[in-house]
Order: C-alpha cells, then structure tokens, then sequence
C-alpha cells in the first residue's frame, strides 16, 4: 500500500462493506483488491490503516460525478458514532452542535481525503470542503460523504437539522433532479465552492449525550495526536494547512520561517511533490474568499483587508483571475440564485 494514499476511516469502510450501500458484487471486488495487497477489512480495523480511496476507483471503473455523488450518500446513510476511531467519544460527549462541528479541526486523524475550511459570522457557519485525491470524481465522492455523514450524526446526536444545507460544485446529476433533499434545497449542486452551511441557532442546539468532562478530556488527546500526525503529512499538505490557518495573506518567506527553513528550501521540496507555493496560496485564498463571499456578513473591501490585500482593487483583480468574475458580480449572481 502507498503510504500517501489518501483514504476513509478503516471501521467506516468495514461497516460500508457489511452494508446494503455496497452491492455484494462491489465488496467481491473490493475484496480482491485488498488481497492483492495483502489486507482484508479486518486488518485494516486493526493496524488503524485508511481505506484508500483509489480502491473505489478500480472497484467503479465507471465512476463520474453522478454516481459518485449516489455512492457518497448512500455510504452516508450507514454512518455510525461508533464508526470514527479517536473522534467516536467526543462526538457522543460532545454538548452541543457547534461542539461537534469543531471536531472537524481533527479531521486528518481519520482521513486524508479532505481539508475542511471553516469560516463564522452573525449569520453561522459555513465549513467549506475540498477534496484531496487528485480525481475529480473521488474528491465528489469523499466530498458528498463527509458533508451527508455529518449531518447525519447531527440528527442522531440531536434531531432534526433540516436548517443545515450541503452545497456542491458540480452540476445536479440526471439521476439526482427528484431527490428530496434537492426539491427541498437541503442539496444544493451548481455551488461556486462546496461547503456546508450551518445557521447560528442550529450551532446552539443541545446534544442529548452531553458529557462536558469526557469531551474536554478527549480534546486533549486528539490536539496531542494530532500534533504527532503533522509530522508524517507531505510536505506540500503541512504547508496548505499552515496558509489556512492564518486570517493574513502568507508570503513563502513568513511559511518557510514558521517551518525553520530556507525559502529555496521550501521551493525545492514542494517542487518534489509537483506543487509551488504560489498555487497553494492562491489555492487557499480563492477558497476563503468565496466562502467570506457567500455569508454575506462582509463588504468586499473588508474581506479584502481580512485577506491581507493592500486595497480592494488588488483583491478584485485577483478574484476576477481565478473566477470570471469581479466579487460584486459574483455577489450579484449568487443572490439571484
């Protein structure tokens, strides 16, 4: 197995196995994938090794956006609280929706399949999403998954949270048009970005397991786990997550100081991993400021200044690149959607 793979939690994708989401000819097949490398769905439980998510891409040779988005949905609807290794305790203790929402933070001890971007205002909070696969249809996939899932585990932890929407960045597939979520637009495809939308009054709602010291106790060892886990990201995903982080506009000479390294340094190693810093930074900028965009809470100008730009026109010339259009067209055309 390469150990870069990005994958899904190893019990996940057991209980997806053990399910009626996977048809019995797809576990077959599954299952002679992993024999070929040496594994069963039992080893991986054990050694704690992500499912790659290549493995759905040999096992549907035939995915595309409409039927990873069905796959994404369906796999959803099998999630457990019992199926997320080192984050199943806090989010059955955890007090209230906005609580669970933040454990989103520890995400990449489970899986390296997503990057999640999270953004607050008066309004709520929007948790933007972004595959990391390098295949268009499995990030669709790890995308729809992730969002669908949680939701869920909201609503078993909760109740109804009919309030939250998962926006997608691809057209409605064919097979998707009549879907209830999609008629009552908790599913909303054709999205600039993909995100997750969460109301301010949904954030306050109370969990109905709440155990304040157990979720306090198990946020400690997620940060420490955490902390060991940053030394064994790629190169190029440290320094991605490092310029998320960070509410400023980061030059390589300020990320290759926190690094403790040369910027020619920093240039060659990412270089290695067919990345530059500028593609990550623009990456990461376009990705925040759409999300800032959408909420609405924000004039152009102070997102501008938010991002780090020195003036709006800088910011909207930047914006105009990497989209087609200016912010305020962009602002224009989301509201008369």
């Amino acid at each position: 197995m390469i150990c870069d793979d990005v994958g899904v939690p190893p019990l996940a994708f057991a209980q997806l196995l053990a399910s009626e989401a996977i048809d019995p000819a797809a576990v077959a097949r599954f299952d002679t994938v992993m024999a070929r490398e040496g594994l069963d769905a039992a080893s991986l439980v054990e050694r704690d090794v992500q499912a790659p998510l290549r493995w759905f891409r040999e096992v549907y040779p035939k995915l595309d956006a409409d039927k990873a988005t069905r796959l994404g949905l369906a796999c959803a609807d099998q999630a457990q609280l019992t199926s997320f290794g080192p984050l199943s305790l806090p989010l059955v203790s955890a007090g209230s929706v906005s609580e669970i929402v933040e454990l989103l933070t520890y995400l990449p001890l489970i899986t390296t399949a997503l990057s999640p971007q999270m953004h607050s205002s008066d309004q709520g909070l929007t948790v933007g999403l972004t595959g990391l696969a390098g295949d268009p249809d499995l990030d669709r996939l790890a995308i729809t998954y992730c969002g669908s899932a949680l939701v869920r585990l909201l609503e078993l932890l909760v109740g109804d949270m009919s309030t939250i929407t998962l926006h997608l960045d691809w057209p409605t597939p064919p097979s998707m048009i009549d879907h209830d979520d999609v008629r009552a637009s908790r599913l909303i495809f054709d999205s600039p970005i993909s995100f997750l939308r969460i109301p301010a009054e949904t954030l306050n709602e109370v969990c109905r397991f709440s155990d304040p010291i157990a979720y306090r106790h198990a946020i400690g060892d997620l940060e420490k786990d955490l902390e060991q886990r940053r030394g064994a990201r790629t190169f190029s995903r440290a320094v991605r997550n490092l310029l998320d982080e960070k509410t400023v506009l980061r030059s390589s000479q300020s990320v290759a100081a926190e690094l403790s390294m040369s910027v020619s340094t920093l240039k060659r190693r990412l270089a290695g991993e067919g990345m530059t810093f500028r593609d990550l930074r623009e990456a990461s900028l376009k990705e925040r400021a759409t999300l800032l965009l959408l909420e609405r809470s924000a004039s152009v100008s102070e997102i501008a200044t938010d991002l780090g730009y020195s003036d709006v026109a800088n910011f909207s010339h930047a914006f105009k690149r990497w989209t087609g259009q200016s912010p305020s067209e962009f602002r224009l055309i989301q509201e008369g959607r």
